[in-house]
């Protein structure tokens, strides 16, 4: 085995391109890799403005032509931009002067790209299952979900190890694609908690959003059926009947129409706002302000927005689903509700608001344990284990 680790990841998303999770996820633990002496390339999609090749902090980010023809619908483009990043990566891998040693895709939607990889040099395949499509969409009801679901199956068959991002999912792919135990491997989410450091007085930045007298409730994510956003915005009523507060919904997607014609007809367009997309300072800031942080997901692989909520040091309120049940100590680093249930997450919420004590008990305990389990350091240390356990298995294997 050679003195320093090279690693190849692959990703449809890497800043400044923010889908979801993903793009965070790898930002932070490649970084963190390549601090721990690991050689770390990662090949994504290209991004307008974006350079085709940078380092940032020691990591080597390509980014490749993600396809921009016309495409009769978006799984049609993925295959497509895999074919692209597939021929792009092995140029990549044949100019570079150290060997890869482990190919690490992050999900279905490079899969193809990183099983080609592994089987023109023969390198090892690793793969984090982010999430399901199973899960996503609480069965598989199209054609496009059950090819996306078989392509998910083919990806962790073809992977070496599967990385899960918390013990739910562990038992979920395991069940979907009818993995082996000794293939599965947890390495949780990370949170960077200095994102949250200094801003000061955040008074003025307040203002903009609410009036001193109402509570600042905060939803961040996809508006989509499976981040429960419909649940939150039925309990708004249910919460405005025992507290003064302003509801920011930060995010976008195919609910949002739906989401205000609801809000409309309860006429609440005063106490709701959607602000859709929103730059990363903002939001920071805005998290810090949150008198509580709402995680109403109905499928959720980990949370990490919980977690950054944690970081913020907003009280979280969150559904006992997934891994948010194994983030979340109802009663000691938030409020667990249940999940599909208004009235559960207007209890929950109106407690957080009505009770300064607890709330401040819960946020002080949260942010002690993301500086516990939740750090990237030792995120990157258990990931580069298992890059050397299975470099291991490898070279003894018929492969090498």
């Amino acid at each position: 085995m050679k003195d320093k680790l090279s690693v190849m990841m692959l990703s449809w998303e890497f800043p400044p391109r923010v889908i979801g999770g993903i793009s965070p996820h790898i930002y932070f633990l490649s970084k963190h890799l390549a601090k721990q002496d690991v050689k770390v390339y990662v090949v994504t999609c290209d991004f307008p403005g974006a350079p085709a090749h940078e380092v940032i902090d020691g990591v080597e980010v390509y980014r490749i032509d993600s396809y921009k023809n016309p495409s009769p619908d978006f799984a049609t483009w993925v295959y497509l931009m895999n074919m692209n990043m597939q021929k792009e990566t092995a140029v990549l891998t044949r100019k570079i002067a150290d060997k890869i040693d482990v190919f690490h895709a992050h999900d279905w939607l490079v899969a193809n790209a990183g099983i080609g990889l592994k089987h023109v040099f023969r390198r090892p395949l690793l793969v984090t299952m982010h999430s399901t499509e199973m899960g996503r969409r609480d069965g598989l009801h199209t054609t496009t979900e059950k090819m996306i679901h078989e392509t998910e199956a083919w990806l962790t068959y073809e992977a070496w190890k599967v990385i899960c991002c918390s013990d739910y999912m562990i038992s979920h792919v395991k069940y979907a694609f009818g993995l082996p135990s000794d293939k599965l491997v947890m390495v949780p989410n990370g949170v960077n908690i200095h994102c949250y450091d200094g801003d000061g007085d955040l008074k003025d930045f307040r203002s903009k959003f609410a009036l001193p007298e109402e509570k600042i409730v905060l939803f961040v994510g996809r508006l989509v059926y499976e981040k429960g956003i419909h649940v939150l915005i039925n309990a708004v009523p249910k919460i405005l009947s025992k507290v003064d507060a302003k509801f920011i919904i930060v995010g976008s997607g195919y609910m949002k129409e739906q989401l205000l014609n609801i809000v409309r007809s309860m006429g609440l367009e005063h106490k709701v706002l959607f602000e859709g997309f929103m730059d990363e300072a903002t939001l920071l800031k805005l998290q810090k302000c949150a008198d509580v942080s709402v995680v109403p997901s109905l499928f959720e692989p980990f949370g990490i927005v919980a977690l950054e909520a944690m970081a913020a040091q907003s009280p979280v309120v969150a559904s006992d689903t997934g891994g948010l049940s194994e983030i979340i100590e109802h009663d000691v680093t938030g409020v667990k509700v249940y999940p599909n249930n208004p009235d559960s997450l207007a209890w929950g919420i109106a407690k957080v608001l009505l009770d300064e004590n607890y709330a401040k008990s819960i946020k002080d305990n949260a942010y002690k344990r993301v500086q516990e389990k939740y750090d990237w350091e030792k995120i990157a240390r258990q990931t580069k284990g298992i890059y050397e356990g299975v470099l291991g298995e490898y070279s003894k294997s018929f492969w090498a």
